[in-house]
Order: structure tokens, then sequence, then C-alpha cells
């Protein structure tokens, strides 16, 4: 560990504050605040649709590969690893922190993990740059020129760019403390530990020129109350140019993702014959060395079935890699405590890890992403979340037109798109799509467009 400031304390960090309910309440039941959250999670309807959201590729017809659910399941296995695995390493280094709630960072960061992705649109990725460009490049362009006259050329730029660099962790975070499950003015009273954690750029979106911030202006002000109540360094807050340092578990959050998403990527893309048997075990050999790597090649000489034998070693190289995230993060313990760590935990592993994760992650990108199953979703995804975004956002600019009237009648009452300015009626309708389903887009766009009609 290097000698730097800690300037955060776990003593602050780990808070069952919540917002709308600054002072934790008596809850006469033997259930934890933070088990209370990730139970909320488990039970409640965004957590629930997931399952019917692409993580990568189609949704399964005889084989089954992951979706939103399944992945936010396994990213939550993950990160309950990493944070119980940190809590014990800290009480031994640190044995005043005994007195703390340290024993609940798995079920801070498995809750965080759980929740990260409620805020991505249909269609995976491809849902969020499809967002963004049809405002910057498609017909919603025209909107720019509203929301500059509706709030001044100042928050004007702000919420022009939120929603031109759309971003899904953002909209997460706007879930959770806007309009989750109907609520308002305090969202579903998550608490502050839980919040942060999923928080992975805490920074406004005018502080970057990539689809990836932290919260919308919107939330603005949610976040500044928790980053300062949990004692989070605040790096830059020029008005609405903020950035405060991460909460440390978000980096927890991050690398169970991160190690989730790559390496079942591989797995399932062996399941859809898009990598043969070879080259998935090698890819998955390669995180071992020396006698390690001889004992995998020659362990369990009994198991032929190719995927058995592919299960097995994405297995161990999850574990290798949960525990060499641990020993990261504990290594650079000061400098993620100061808020000067820099890169993500998988970035700063040792070299021969970074290789053979650097190795999937290439392969990644030029055979899996770009196979044709996967680009026929992206395809798709953008000509319905286009035409789902045309049809409603010509609704809010004339909500007096008869088709228009029959439009928004359609739209939830919890989404505000009948509020008195056009700014807050897009958020509405932003909202209601990036809440649907792939089968549920799908459904509307066909029976908006004729294509189909209703049962009976």
């Amino acid at each position: 560990m290097k000698n730097a400031t800690r300037v955060m304390q776990w003593s602050k960090l780990i808070s069952s504050e919540r917002l709308g309910q600054p002072h934790a309440r008596e809850i006469k039941e033997f259930r934890t605040d933070f088990q209370r959250d990730y139970d909320r999670l488990i039970f409640s309807s965004p957590f629930r649709r997931l399952q019917n959201k692409t993580q990568v590729f189609p949704l399964p017809g005889s084989v089954f590969v992951h979706n939103r659910l399944t992945h936010s399941l396994e990213v939550s296995s993950v990160g309950r690893s990493l944070g119980n695995d940190i809590a014990r390493a800290l009480l031994t280094r640190h044995p005043n922190l005994k007195d703390t709630s340290i024993n609940v960072l798995g079920l801070i960061v498995s809750t965080g993990c759980l929740a990260h992705d409620l805020g991505n649109p249909p269609f995976g990725h491809s849902g969020e740059r499809a967002i963004a460009s049809y405002f910057s490049q498609g017909t919603g362009a025209k909107i720019k020129n509203i929301i500059y006259q509706e709030y001044g050329p100042e928050i004007g730029e702000i919420i022009w760019k939120d929603i031109t660099f759309f971003d899904g962790n953002a909209n997460a975070f706007r879930l959770l403390t806007h309009q989750f499950e109907g609520r308002r003015k305090g969202g579903y009273v998550m608490t502050y530990s839980v919040l942060a954690s999923i928080v992975k750029y805490p920074f406004s979106s005018l502080m970057t020129n990539k689809q990836k911030f932290g919260f919308f202006y919107s939330e603005m002000e949610y976040y500044k109350e928790i980053a300062q109540s949990l004692g989070l360094p605040c790096i830059k807050d020029d008005g609405l140019r903020i950035q405060y340092a991460r909460h440390p578990l978000a980096y927890l959050v991050e690398a169970a993702d991160d190690i989730c998403y790559e390496i079942m990527d591989i797995e399932d893309a062996h399941k859809l014959h898009i990598l043969s048997t070879e080259q998935t075990i090698e890819l998955f050999l390669n995180f071992f060395e020396g006698d390690t790597r001889k004992h995998f090649e020659e362990a369990h000489p009994d198991v032929t079935d190719p995927n058995e034998r592919v299960i097995y070693l994405r297995a161990c190289v999850i574990n290798a890699i949960e525990q060499e995230c641990v020993r990261v993060f504990l290594e650079h313990e000061d400098d993620i405590m100061s808020g000067t760590f820099k890169g993500t935990l998988v970035d700063n592993m040792s070299p021969h890890f970074k290789a053979a994760f650097r190795n999937c992650v290439d392969l990644a990108c030029k055979q899996i992403y770009k196979d044709r199953k996967v680009l026929d979703v992206e395809l798709a995804g953008y000509k319905i979340i286009y035409e789902l975004l045309d049809l409603y956002t010509e609704a809010i600019l004339a909500p007096e037109k008869a088709y228009s009237k029959l439009l928004l009648d359609g739209v939830p009452s919890q989404y505000q798109v009948h509020h008195p300015t056009v700014t807050t009626r897009l958020q509405g309708v932003l909202d209601y799509i990036t809440g649907m389903t792939d089968v549920y887009a799908l459904d509307l766009y066909r029976k908006i467009n004729g294509q189909s009609l209703p049962s009976i």
C-alpha cells in the first residue's frame, strides 16, 4: 500500500440512510436494511422484466444463453464473493473495523449488482446507442431548441447532453431514485450505500464526451445529497459540472460485471458454436500458468462432454479473477479510500491476468459481437426504438392531435407524458421505452404499424 491520505471512512460509507428518510426508522424485523434492499429488488417488476431483455445474443430458442436477468444474478453472486472476501481481509488488517458494519459489504455489493442493469433499454447496448443517435443524428434533433427555450442555455446544455449521450447506468440511478415502482419523491427509498455502489461514473454528462456518466440533471441533487452524506470526496463542483470520487464498493460492482460479462459471453459463444471447444478451452487455460495450468489441463479426464469441460474451466477462471481483484483492491486500499485510484480493478490485475482477459475481450470484439445473430438484434433494435421514439416524440409535441391522444392514452399513468413542459414529457417517453422488454417493444411496434392486432 502507498502512504496516501485516507479521506473516506467505512463508518460513513456503510449507511442505512435512505432518500426521503435521512434518519433510520425502527424496523421490527430481523432483516437488515441492506437485506430489505436486496429483497425489494428481487421482488420488483423492473427486475423481473430483465428476463426478457437482451444481454448480447438473441433471446433463446433451443439454446439458452444469458439475458439481463441471468446476467444480473450471476454478477450478484460474484459481487457477494468479492465483498465478503474483502470484508474478511479488512477486518484482519484493521481490527478497529470490528465496531463497524464492515461484515455487510458482500450484501451491499450483491444488491448493487442486482440493480446495475435496471436502466438498460431493450436490445442490449444497441438500445442505448439507438436512443442517443436518434436525438444527436436523427429527427429527434429538433427537440434541442425546445429544451433550450424551456430551461435556458446553461441547463438546456446538460439536459441535451444527458439525452444525446444516453447512458443506462445513469438511467438505473434515475429508476431507483425517481420512479421505481411508481414511487416518487425518494424513489424506492434504497439505502445510500447501495445507490452509490452502482454509480461507476460519479460525474455529470458535461464532464465527459462518452456515453459514460453517473446521473442525469434531474437526479443530480439526489446524488450530491448521497455523496455528501457518505463522505465521498468532491473532485469538482462548478455549477452543473460536478464530479465525486467513487464509492469504494462501486469498484467491486464494476469488477463483478466485467468478470461475468466477458467470461460468460465466451461460454455463450461456445454454446452457439461461434467458438470451437478448442478455442474456448485455450482462452480459459490462458488464465493459469505453470503447474496450475497443467493441473487444469489434466483435471477430470473422465469429463468428456465439451460443454461440461467448458463449464468447469469457466468456474475456475471466474474464481481466479475474483481472487485477483480482491488482491488488487487490498493492494491499492489507500488509493481507493483517498479517491485517487486510477482505472478499474481488472485494469490493475497482474500482467498475466490482464493479457488473458485482454485475449477474451479482443476475440469477443472481433468474432462474437460481429456475429450475424448479434448484428441482426442490433439492427432490429435500432429500427424498433427509432420508430417508437419518432411516434411518441411527435405525440408529445402535438398532444392535441387525435393520433397523438391515442398513443399517449396507452402509456401507463406513472410516466409523465401529459406534463406541461415538453422536456418532462420527453423524459416520460424515455422512461416508458427504456422500461420495455424486447418482446413488449417488438409487439408494440407491430401493433402501432398495423402488423398485428391484439387478441380478443
